[in-house]
């Protein structure tokens, strides 16, 4: 929950993404100046043009078409400065924002994976939309009208002295209230602007979820759920939401209320002063203390018509400096080594590694694999397969025990030349939206055609490609042409033999092709995999019959260990009873 300390201490972190820009800040102080100015001047001389009409036939024309005249020139000069600094106000805001942004999806990419895994992925994507657009909206109200509004209050404060003392204590005694006002509402509302910016989070995560799984959610029948928890989500934001404007939409009407008792209180002490002879009050000083009332008064009264606006942003500022504020992944170590040229010697020993504390998964865990050895782990779902994946790439570190590649530690090799080394097909496949040829060379941008076009020969994707009308430079996703799912995988394993890294982790490579494509597929495997270490996790144990060692993991544990025929001939054990039930039957 947002508190009023979180919001100050997110303002004075952002306060340096607005300083970067002192020449657009100076320009618009210095134009801010000259606005006000002329401003104040506007309401003098407007009291002024009115005593020239002293009364019926009695007018000095000649004065009043020189003030009148005066006039007009002190207004263009109002609207021609107030437009630039709205112009400046708005470059500071939005390229101050944009540099946030920057900052904050920087940051992003140096989290390590847990943050992703525990964080709704819309909800993320919303900070970065909702939530920054707020603030640089916020900020270019607040500049506009910041510049101008402070050199107006200082100015029309002096004039007002100038003309009257008393009038002037009068407008001084409101101001304190518009600021009470302000204060007071802004304190109450706040809660709610948080808690109304973190709903628009969670529907944003609920919507991205939905509209990416709509056909999962159609399968089941389960459009009317989904709307009930849209419903339940979009009603919390508008009971929240709605508490939220109507406390904030107090401020400018009790803030303009206070303002027009202002006004009567200077029309009856400016009344009574006239009345009883004070020479130094007239009708046109009545008339301009009521204008220059007015202007004291209207840069706290904008203001607080745009505290709704404000105190979003500020919500969205706290929300985008929770990002900023995660801890980072561990860096390298000052002596890490670039692993440039890996043998493929892998070690884990004694590994233990739990998610959480009070749920161990990987339990004492040894494996030895040899330069050039395939490694096929099988096992039912949350076995820890894909576990030793994420330890192997370092997406989590291990509890204890140590990894080893080549005789050096992992901790001790950098993560960017570790993750380099491994080629990674995995399940879930992931392309962009951009061309064909860009994705395949994802990997390795200095990929040649020839080299791209073997690697879609031994993937089986060769003749869909060439069949395109743009070929490798057609356009893919959103704003291309749609692929299948098959397809989308035998381009993640092109991409990996474009690669071409030292050692290889297949992910249920083949789970989306057919069986006489994956077959194929698995001949280019072999190919691809000779030389190399390669560790392969599978449900269907007809893509490792071939491998070097086989483990057979359960609860975080090897149960069993050896090669397809060593496994098969223990009729009591785990892979025996595998085999069983799938691949035998199968034939």
């Amino acid at each position: 929950m947002m508190t009023k300390k979180n919001s100050t201490r997110s303002f004075n972190r952002f306060l340096p993404y607005l300083l970067n820009y002192p020449k657009e800040i100076t320009a618009a102080t210095i134009l801010g100046i000259l606005s006000g100015l002329t401003t104040v001047l506007m309401t003098y001389y407007m009291g002024k043009s009115i005593d020239t009409m002293i009364g019926l036939g009695n007018v000095d024309f000649h004065k009043l078409f020189y003030l009148l005249s005066l006039l007009g020139g002190i207004l263009i000069v109002t609207v021609i400065s107030q437009w630039l600094i709205q112009r400046l106000g708005n470059r500071v805001a939005y390229l101050s924002v944009a540099e946030l942004r920057k900052d904050a999806f920087a940051h992003l990419n140096r989290l390590p994976l847990n943050y992703y895994d525990q964080n709704s992925h819309g909800n993320i994507v919303s900070r970065f939309t909702n939530d920054m657009d707020n603030i640089s909206v916020a900020c270019s109200a607040v500049f506009n009208q910041l510049f101008s509004g402070i050199s107006v209050v200082i100015i029309a404060f002096f004039f007002m002295l100038k003309l009257s003392l008393l009038l002037t204590i009068v407008v001084l005694v409101s101001t304190p209230i518009i600021f009470l006002v302000n204060w007071l509402v802004a304190t109450s509302s706040q809660k709610n602007f948080a808690e109304q910016q973190k709903i628009v989070g969670e529907i944003s995560g609920f919507v991205s979820e939905m509209v990416g799984n709509q056909k999962i959610v159609k399968a089941f029948q389960q459009e009317n759920v989904s709307q009930q928890r849209f419903e339940q989500l979009n009603q919390h934001l508008y009971v929240r939401g709605q508490k939220a404007q109507f406390s904030s939409s107090l401020t400018n009407p009790l803030s303009r209320f206070v303002d027009h008792l202002t006004y009567l209180s200077i029309g009856l002490v400016g009344g009574l002063l006239l009345l009883n002879g004070n020479h130094t009050v007239t009708v046109g000083v009545i008339s301009s203390f009521t204008i220059y009332s007015s202007q004291f008064s209207k840069p706290f009264i904008e203001l607080s018509g745009i505290t709704t606006q404000i105190q979003t942003a500020l919500a969205g500022l706290d929300r985008t400096f929770d990002i900023i504020s995660q801890p980072e992944e561990k860096p390298d170590g000052e002596h890490a080594i670039i692993l440039t040229s890996a043998v493929g010697k892998v070690v884990f020993d004694h590994v233990d590694f739990s998610y959480t504390p009070s749920k161990p998964l990987i339990k004492n865990f040894n494996l030895v694999a040899n330069p050039g050895e395939t490694i096929a782990i099988v096992g039912k779902t949350g076995a820890g397969k894909s576990t030793l994946v994420n330890l192997l790439m370092r997406f989590y570190d291990v509890n204890s025990g140590s990894i080893l590649i080549d005789g050096h530690p992992i901790t001790q090799i950098t993560r960017d030349s570790l993750r380099k080394s491994f080629g990674m097909v995995l399940q879930d496949t992931w392309l962009f939206d951009s061309t064909i040829r860009d994705n395949l060379t994802y990997g390795n941008a200095d990929a040649t055609d020839e080299e791209i076009e073997e690697a879609m020969k031994k993937a089986y994707i060769f003749d869909f490609v060439t069949r395109l009308p743009q070929g490798l430079d057609t356009l893919i996703g959103a704003s291309g042409i749609k692929i299948s799912e098959g397809q989308r995988q035998l381009m993640t394993i092109a991409r990996t033999m474009i690669s071409n890294p030292p050692m290889l982790i297949l992910d249920e490579a083949t789970s989306s092709v057919d069986t006489l494509t994956e077959k194929k597929i698995q001949d280019a495997f072999l190919q691809m995999m000779t030389g190399r270490t390669s560790f392969v996790i599978a449900h269907r144990l007809s893509t490792i019959k071939n491998a070097d060692k086989i483990l057979v993991m359960d609860q975080g544990a090897v149960v069993e260990i050896g090669s397809h025929d060593e496994l098969i001939e223990k009729e009591d054990g785990y892979y025996h009873a595998l085999y069983e039930a799938q691949f035998k039957n199968q034939l």
